[in-house]
């Protein structure tokens, strides 16, 4: 496989994961946002989402729901991304 290919696996990996995570709402909120947002992260954010999305999902869930905030390792674009669709999506 070439960078691409890898690049292209990875990206269809992290969908799969993004929708396949145990709760329902996790599974809507991260879908939606890798399916809109996915093809344009560079591999420095895919490596942020790929570290968020390695977290539990009851920890997850709170970060996303606005109960808590996420530790600072985490707390970086791509949450402030994920975040501002789950927001855009019940505002709309």
């Amino acid at each position: 496989m070439n960078g691409k290919e890898d690049e292209a696996m990875r990206r269809k990996r992290l969908l799969f994961r993004c929708t396949h995570r145990g709760i329902r709402e996790l599974d809507l909120i991260l879908g939606h946002f890798a399916r809109t947002e996915l093809p344009r992260l560079d591999a420095k954010q895919l490596d942020s989402f790929e570290a968020i999305l390695d977290v539990d999902d009851s920890d997850l869930y709170k970060w996303v729901s606005g109960r808590k905030r996420p530790p600072p390792e985490l707390d970086s674009q791509v949450m402030d991304m994920i975040l501002n669709i789950k927001i855009d999506k019940v505002n709309n």
